[in-house]
């Protein structure tokens, strides 16, 4: 396709980092016979961004241009697009990532186009603000801004059970932790110290029960569709990584299924919630639905990657289809699949070895691997082991969502017992060889 001035342009707001593992966007953008641009921020990967487009065997090469701002912010991007959108027809725009979900709802309200909605959009990346604005659905909690540290006592956490302390507009769990209880507030001051001063904190209930994320497209305000992902974390550890991922969510009655959906339809309505993508997560305690937090992007980790082998469609298209304003819909899931994280020791990286699957480094090739959907019926099998480092990284345990290296991917059919595809992936996982020095 040759672009023109007048060809349909999307704008894909995001990093290297996260469009590797979403290629599925620039290419299918391309197939619709639309332009897709992306809007970065200018650092240390540009060099190589700039590179990948040139290389003619990439998927980047399909991008019909770049676009830099010095940062993630709504007005670096607003100018930005200004004087894209003098040069080019804007069609629509797609967050690719947290960062860049404000100035991508802020691009579509101003030019009119199918988007999240503004206001959704900023109280989506601050939990803060999802407290406020969902008190029905919220844990217990109390704000700790920058000046206020030395004033929290215990009779202001008396809650009863332990308690989690998490900074207020972070992502991938990072600085989340768990403190034993309100009765012995011995060790806040010191974990306190550990962020920075500027930080606004949140202390809340540890609320027991199991979590769940809900994954939905949305268009006009309505849920066209939503699914159930099960969610697996360190937290036996005082932290809260997620370690793993399956989906639809095994062991899962019908009335809690409709319950977490209800409650998450719920939730997009009182957001303002229009148009794309949404990733919400809850616990399902024994007083209800509890929200952990909202996020208007496209799901992390290899969830949409997941939902595909599932369903056997892409989740990547149908978010193009309704940032262009298209007609959407998904089928229902036909296949498990199940994402998990492999320990590792601490050291350098040298080398991943695997027995019994390919392993794909996507950092170092800059592509996590397109993978066909199986046949409904096909047994159990592992489709691929993910390396997110490059030799030579440093490993260390897993603090937050950037610590995780190693991972394995498997699916089987909807039907098979779900001992079947965790047993496939704890197989691989059994024969994976993290080489550190």
């Amino acid at each position: 396709m040759t672009d023109t001035a007048t060809t349909p342009t999307l704008l894909i707001m995001t990093s290297l980092k996260m469009l590797i593992r979403h290629l599925r966007l620039v290419g299918y953008a391309r197939e619709l016979g639309v332009a897709p641009v992306m809007v970065a921020t200018d650092g240390a990967d540009t060099a190589r961004l700039r590179a990948l487009m040139k290389d003619t065997g990439h998927p980047l090469s399909a991008l019909a241009g770049l676009r830099l701002v010095a940062d993630a912010s709504v007005e670096s991007v607003l100018a930005e697009v200004g004087d894209l959108a003098g040069r080019r027809t804007v069609r629509g725009v797609i967050s690719c990532g947290e960062y860049f979900v404000e100035p991508a709802a802020a691009t579509a309200h101003l030019l009119g186009l199918p988007g999240s909605g503004w206001s959704a959009a900023t109280i989506s990346r601050n939990k803060l603000y999802q407290r406020l604005a969902l008190p029905e659905f919220a844990p217990r909690w109390r704000a700790v801004p920058p000046g206020g540290r030395s004033h929290i006592t215990a009779a202001d956490l008396d809650w009863g059970g332990p308690l989690v302390l998490k900074p207020m507009s972070r992502m991938s769990s990072s600085g989340v932790c768990e403190i034993a209880s309100a009765a012995d507030l011995a060790e806040l001051p010191a974990l306190l110290a550990g962020y920075p001063a500027t930080e606004t904190l949140l202390i809340e209930e540890r609320v027991a029960g199991p979590e769940f994320s809900v994954e939905a497209l949305v268009a006009d305000g309505e849920v066209l569709w939503s699914g159930i992902t099960a969610k697996e974390t360190n937290e036996g550890g005082g932290r809260f990584v997620e370690t793993a991922h399956t989906l639809p969510a095994p062991g899962l009655s019908a009335e809690s299924a409709a319950e977490l959906e209800r409650a998450n339809t719920e939730v997009l309505r009182r957001l303002g919630f229009h148009s794309g993508v949404a990733h919400a997560e809850y616990r399902l305690s024994p007083r209800g639905v509890v929200l952990m937090e909202v996020a208007l992007r496209i799901p992390g980790g290899g969830i949409s990657i997941l939902w595909g082998l599932a369903t056997g469609s892409s989740l990547e298209e149908r978010i193009v289809d309704i940032a262009l304003g298209r007609p959407v819909e998904y089928p229902r899931p036909v296949r498990r699949a199940r994402h998990v994280f492999v320990e590792h020791p601490p050291g350098r990286l040298v080398d991943v070895i695997s027995k019994d699957a390919p392993v794909s480094w996507t950092v170092r090739d800059a592509r996590w691997p397109l993978l066909e959907p199986s046949p409904p019926a096909a047994p159990a099998r592992c489709r691929a082991v993910l390396v997110g480092k490059v030799p030579g990284d440093g490993l260390a345990a897993f603090v937050d969502g950037d610590a995780r290296a190693v991972s394995v991917l498997a699916d089987a059919p909807l039907d098979a017992d779900i001992a079947d595809i965790a047993g496939e992936a704890d197989r691989v996982r059994a024969g994976i060889e993290v080489v550190v020095d």
